[in-house]
C-alpha cells in the first residue's frame, strides 16, 4: 500500500509539473552523471617529475598587467607651470600670454575672491575629509546650493566636489539598462563615461544636426509602434552640451526643446562652458536663446571655468536634486568640496549678480579674437564667435592622427618659447566614442586686450608658417 501511495504521489507530481521543467531537470541529471563518469573514467594524470616542473616554471611568461606604452606619448611629457595662473603664466621658464587656461572671466587672479577664500580657510581648515552624507556637509555647501538654485531660477541644486564626476554621475542616476539615450556625437568625455555607466542603449546623432536627430526619433517611433508594451516601459533621454568642449559650437537648444516636447524626451544639458559665459546675465544657453529653463529637465555644469574654482553642480526640480543625493555616485562616495573652494564659488556668484556687464565684456572679447584668428593662413578656426572655447586645426590635414598631433605639439612648444601659451587638446584617442581630430584649443579670457590678441595672432601665424 505504501509503495502504491508513493507511486501515485510521484505520478501526481509529474502531471502537475510543466514539461519544460521536466526536460530541464532530466538534462541536468544526465549532465551530472556524465561528468561523474567522465571524471572517473579519465584515469589519473601522469605525475610530473621535479625536473619537468622546474622547466615549466622557468619557461612561464606571465602576460603584462598593461600594454606597452609609447615613451613619446605627449601625456607623459607635461609642461610645468611655475607661477600663479592668470592672464599671464610662466611655463617651462617662459613668461607667456595665457590662451590655454579656462579662466574665462579672469577670476583666478581676482583679489576679492582670493581674500574670501582665505577667510574660509582660516575658519574651516583645508578640507572636509568626508562625503556629504558622513560629516562632510558644511554650511557653506548648503549656502552655495541655495545660491545656485536662486541664480538659475529653479527649485534646487546639488554640488559635487569634482567637475568631471558631476555629469558622469548624474546620467546613470536616472538612465538605466533598457532606456534609450539620444546623444550628440561630439559630447565631451565626462558625458561619455556617464553613458557607459548607465548601461542604456545609446544612439548618436550627427553633431548639431537636428534633422538627423529627428530621423532617428522617427525610426524609433516606428519600432515602438510594433512593440507598444516595450515602448511603454522604455524611458527616452536627450543629452547635449550648451557649448561643446570638443568643437566650441553652441547647441541648437530651441530645436532640441521642440523635439523633446514632440517625442516626450527627458532633456539633459551640460553647461560647463556656457554657464557664466552666455546670456546677458551669464545664465547660460537657456538665457542665450530665451528658452524657459523648466523646458530642460537637468542642467549640469562644472565650476572650473567661469567660476574659477573646483567642482560642479546640477540644478533643476526638487526631485532632480534629491534623487542624486541617494543615487549620484560622485556625490555619495567622494569627499565634499573643500570649504575654501566652495566660498570661492559663492564669491564668484556675488560678482555675477553685482557686475553683469562682465558677460558682455567676455562675449565682446570672444568675438574680437574670433575675427582675428579667422585670418590664419595655415590653420582653420572652429567654434561659435561667442564661445570662449575655440579650436585651431591644420588647414591641410596630415596623413594620420599621430602626424597631425606631432605637428600641433611642435607648434605649441614654439609658441610657448615665444611668449604665447597655447596647448593641443588632449584626448584618450582609443577611448573616445567618436574619432576626434587633433587641434589647438584656445580659451578666451575677459582680461585680454586688443594688443594681446594681435601679438598672439602674429606669434601663432609666424610659428605655424615655419612648422607647417
Amino acid at each position: 500500500m505504501v509503495a502504491i501511495q508513493l507511486f501515485n504521489e510521484i505520478g501526481s507530481i509529474f502531471r502537475n509539473t510543466p514539461t519544460f521543467a521536466l526536460v530541464l531537470e532530466t538534462l541536468l541529471v544526465i549532465t551530472v552523471i556524465w561528468l561523474l563518469l567522465h571524471r572517473r573514467g579519465g584515469g589519473r594524470r601522469r605525475q610530473l617529475t621535479k625536473e619537468e616542473e622546474d622547466r615549466i616554471i622557468a619557461d612561464y611568461e606571465p602576460e603584462p598587467l598593461v600594454a606597452d606604452t609609447d615613451p613619446n606619448h605627449p601625456l607623459l611629457h607635461t609642461r610645468v607651470v611655475q607661477s600663479k595662473v592668470g592672464k599671464r603664466i610662466k611655463v617651462d621658464g617662459h613668461d607667456c600670454l595665457n590662451l590655454g587656461s579656462h579662466n574665462y572671466l579672469g577670476f583666478l587672479e581676482d583679489q576679492e575672491i582670493l581674500e574670501e577664500a582665505c577667510k574660509s580657510l582660516r575658519k574651516y581648515g583645508v578640507g572636509s575629509c568626508g562625503p556629504r552624507g558622513f560629516y562632510g556637509t558644511m554650511d557653506v555647501h548648503l549656502d552655495l546650493e541655495d545660491r545656485i538654485a536662486k541664480f538659475m531660477g529653479l527649485e534646487e541644486a546639488i554640488v559635487y566636489s569634482y567637475g568631471f564626476s558631476t555629469v558622469a554621475s548624474a546620467i546613470p542616476a536616472y538612465a538605466k539598462r533598457g532606456d534609450l539615450i539620444f546623444v550628440d556625437e561630439a559630447v565631451n568625455f565626462a558625458i561619455q563615461k556617464g553613458l557607459d555607466a548607465s548601461r542604456s542603449t545609446i544612439v548618436f546623432f550627427k553633431h548639431n544636426d537636428v534633422q538627423d536627430l529627428e530621423r532617428l526619433l522617427v525610426e524609433q517611433d516606428k519600432r515602438d509602434q510594433k512593440n507598444p508594451k516595450k515602448a511603454a516601459k522604455t524611458r527616452r533621454f536627450l543629452v547635449a552640451e550648451g557649448i561643446y568642449m570638443n568643437t566650441g559650437e553652441i547647441c541648437p537648444l530651441p530645436e532640441l526643446v521642440a523635439l523633446r516636447q514632440k517625442y516626450k524626451l527627458r532633456l539633459f544639458i551640460d553647461e560647463s562652458i556656457s554657464f557664466g559665459t552666455l546670456g546677458q546675465g551669464g545664465h547660460g544657453v537657456t538665457e542665450h536663446f530665451n528658452v524657459d529653463r523648466d523646458e530642460v529637465d537637468l542642467i549640469s555644469a562644472g565650476m572650473e571655468g567661469s567660476m574659477a574654482t573646483v567642482g560642479g553642480f546640477c540644478v533643476g526640480s526638487h526631485f532632480i536634486a534629491e534623487h542624486q543625493r541617494l543615487s549620484g555616485l560622485g556625490y555619495i562616495f567622494s569627499a565634499s568640496l573643500p570649504p575654501m573652494l566652495t566660498q570661492a564659488a559663492i564669491s564668484a556668484l556675488d560678482r555675477f549678480e553685482r557686475e553683469p556687464q562682465i558677460f558682455e565684456q567676455l562675449q565682446a572679447k570672444s568675438k574680437t579674437l574670433h575675427q582675428k584668428f579667422l585670418r590664419f593662413s595655415k590653420l582653420t578656426l572652429r567654434g561659435h564667435e561667442l564661445s570662449p572655447v575655440k579650436h585651431l586645426y591644420l588647414a591641410q590635414p596630415a596623413e594620420n592622427f599621430d602626424k597631425e598631433l606631432k605637428l600641433l605639439t611642435q607648434l605649441a612648444d614654439k609658441c610657448i618659447a615665444r611668449g604665447v601659451a597655447v596647448v593641443q587638446a588632449a584626448y584618450l584617442q582609443n577611448r573616445e566614442r567618436q574619432p576626434v581630430r587633433p587641434s589647438i584649443r584656445i580659451a578666451v579670457n575677459r582680461l585680454l586686450e586688443s594688443a594681446d590678441m594681435d601679438n598672439a595672432f602674429e606669434v601663432i601665424e609666424s610659428v605655424s608658417s615655419s612648422v607647417l
